[in-house]
């Protein structure tokens, strides 16, 4: 249990479960009417923190920001639903005994309505709930909020690697080749033909050319590839049990009774 030294402190720092899983936030700290020390503390849970739950402080610890319960979160969040008298700030003895009954603890049925806000003047003495003056009752019950909570589902990359490929294309080339002309002694070309000597050995070299194909690599970009996300809208079903309380009339036989729900 946390010292009464300790509730300012509290008030605002993280609870965490007995598994070291973060509960939520401390709303307020309530205090034993008898002893003056901290007994229950609240924290909001559920669904954007609609539910205020009571945590019993009985063996919790506080050590730095961080108030450790031993009660895991599903534990916390299923807790009977209370709550406090709005005039008073007291928690009354039957939802108190339910609470300290879900928790498992013992409940003492000595009169400690155990319920004052941290901050509140203490009266003292025994709080019970005293009959209603008028002639009417309040008839309440729970209602479901439904909402949506954003949460990571997955991740994808673009990764770009290199792959080789053949590729072949078609290009003309051209070569030289040895053509024999012979041509007739004639006036025109006699003079060239008879400039040298009567009979010799003589060679005359042509020298031949071709084209052979050669290939050269450019790095070109060809497209650009980006990712982009679509939000696609879609429907799910809930459901949560709720409770209500009915209102029915005892003692009124033969009387023509009706009662609204």
């Amino acid at each position: 249990m946390i010292s009464s030294e300790q509730v300012s402190a509290v008030i605002g720092q993280t609870m965490y479960g007995s598994d070291g899983e973060k509960i939520g936030k401390v709303g307020q700290v309530y205090l034993d009417d008898q002893t003056g020390q901290p007994e229950w503390a609240t924290t909001k849970t559920g669904m954007f923190g609609s539910s205020e739950n009571f945590v019993p402080l009985a063996d919790a610890s506080f050590s730095g920001d961080q108030l450790t319960v031993p009660y895991d979160k599903d534990k916390v969040q299923d807790a009977p639903r209370v709550e406090p008298d709005p005039d008073s700030g007291h928690l009354a003895q039957s939802e108190e005994a339910e609470l300290y009954h879900y928790y498992g603890l013992d409940y003492s049925e000595t009169a400690s309505d155990s319920g004052l806000p941290t901050g509140t003047r203490d009266n003292g003495g025994t709080e019970t709930a005293a009959p209603s003056s008028d002639d009417a009752m309040t008839r309440s019950e729970e209602q479901l909020r439904v909402g949506t909570e954003n949460r990571e589902t997955g991740r994808a990359r673009l990764r770009k690697y290199v792959v080789t490929e053949n590729v072949t294309q078609t290009v003309p080339v051209s070569r030289e080749e040895v053509r024999i002309e012979r041509e007739p002694i004639t006036d025109a070309n006699r003079d060239a033909a008879t400039s040298g000597a009567d009979i010799t050995d003589d060679e005359h070299e042509v020298t031949l050319h071709e084209e052979r194909a050669v290939t050269e690599k450019e790095t070109v970009p060809v497209e650009r590839v980006r990712m982009d996300k679509d939000t696609v809208t879609g429907e799910e079903q809930v459901s949560e049990e709720v409770r209500k309380e009915q209102i029915e009339a005892e003692g009124t036989e033969g009387q023509d009774t009706q009662s609204s729900r």
